[in-house]
């Protein structure tokens, strides 16, 4: 035998200490009344005085106090089967990671804030699977689904702009990366989070917000940037950033048209982020609201719980407790009547005083009576 809550067994030494503390009170009592009246008159002053149902109540007190505290600490014994199930939605991250990732109009940089918030989401999500997509000219699956979020914290640290074996700015491939992770299955709890400036020269953004609507998927956005928009640095080369054709410094800006499409086609949430403590809430709110599906299942030998049984002891010892008090009832014609014994009379004669004279007619006949007879 195990209990659940062991820390809370020394509960169990209030049985004893209320049998003692209730013992205790009513010595007290009883020497009280012992001090102004004999034990022989016991009988009559306390006629309902009982040695031995005084003994039961102080016992059915403590039983009811130590069942209580051996159910609180949860016994449990013997074996049995629990299938226990892990329910939750599987979310994927698309992280543009494109070299406009990289500007400074949000500090301190556009990547760094999209980085934040897929650590704060993921972690904000530990009952459900997830999977991380790094977007550029294509989509490259960093880690399939999965349950341990620490992997994703861990893959983060390796995505820099332009980092990817294909550059570009690409939205659609990243998606499409992303929705061939789910596999076949129910249209139900499947989201995609898309951390983006929402910059799109590769086209075919519709298209795909259409294929993920069939598909029953929501896709959630998130547009980092800024519509004043920023230059774009060049990697490796400090101070340097990316120019035109004609030798201009370029503007990347955040484009959330691009991104609303998604999120209206699936029926997604949209949110700009200006800055890493930006707050996901309203995305985690909806991905938690979405149909949960067992994500993993098993059978477990435990042991049973078993407190239902000091509890009973405890309930029928309380019920006994106040169903037999200390002293027993006794009808008010008993009480009567054993004043009315000759013993009782006797007793109430002798405690008359010796001299007191009688009333006229109460005792022998008077002279006068006498001598009219």
């Amino acid at each position: 035998m195990s209990f659940a809550s062991p820390h809370l067994l020394w509960l169990a030494l209030l049985g004893p200490a209320a049998a003692a503390a209730a013992a205790w009170a009513w010595r007290r009592r009883l020497a009280a009344d012992a001090a102004w009246a004999s034990r022989g008159l016991w009988d009559r002053l306390l006629a309902a005085y009982r040695p031995r149902r005084l003994a039961l109540s102080v016992a059915a007190l403590a039983v009811a106090v130590l069942g209580t505290a051996l159910a609180l600490a949860g016994p449990r014994w013997g074996t049995g089967d629990q299938k226990v199930e892990r329910k939750g939605v599987d979310v994927v991250f698309v992280l543009d990671s494109s070299l406009s990732m990289g500007s400074f109009d949000v500090q301190p940089s556009r990547l760094y804030v999209a980085k934040a918030l897929v650590r704060r989401m993921a972690e904000a999500m530990p009952g459900n699977r997830v999977a991380l997509v790094q977007d550029e000219g294509e989509g490259v699956v960093l880690t399939p689904l999965t349950l341990d979020g620490a992997v994703i914290d861990l893959l983060l640290d390796t995505v820099e702009p332009g980092s990817a074996s294909e550059p570009g700015t690409q939205i659609a491939p990243g998606l499409d990366a992303a929705l061939r992770l789910f596999g076949q299955g129910s249209q139900k709890h499947r989201a995609i989070v898309v951390l983006s400036d929402g910059e799109d020269w590769g086209g075919g953004v519709d298209r795909m917000a259409g294929r993920l609507h069939d598909e029953g998927v929501v896709v959630h956005a998130v547009g980092i940037g800024s519509p004043q928009g920023a230059p774009v640095p060049i990697p490796g080369a400090a101070g340097e950033f990316k120019r035109d054709e004609n030798g201009r410094v370029v503007m990347s800006r955040l484009h959330e048209e691009t991104l609303e499409t998604l999120t209206r086609a699936t029926g997604g949430t949209y949110m700009r982020a200006t800055s890493a403590a930006a707050d996901p809430a309203p995305i985690l709110a909806k991905i938690e609201s979405m149909q949960k599906r067992t994500l993993e299942s098993d059978t477990l030998d435990t042991l049973v719980e078993r407190f239902q049984w000091p509890l009973a002891a405890a309930v029928l010892a309380l019920l006994l407790y106040l169903a037999v008090p200390p002293f027993a009832a006794i009808a008010a014609t008993s009480v009567q009547a054993a004043n009315s014994t000759p013993a009782a009379a006797g007793r109430e004669a002798a405690a008359e005083p010796r001299g007191s004279a009688r009333a006229p007619g109460a005792g022998a006949t008077s002279p006068a009576r006498r001598n009219a007879a």
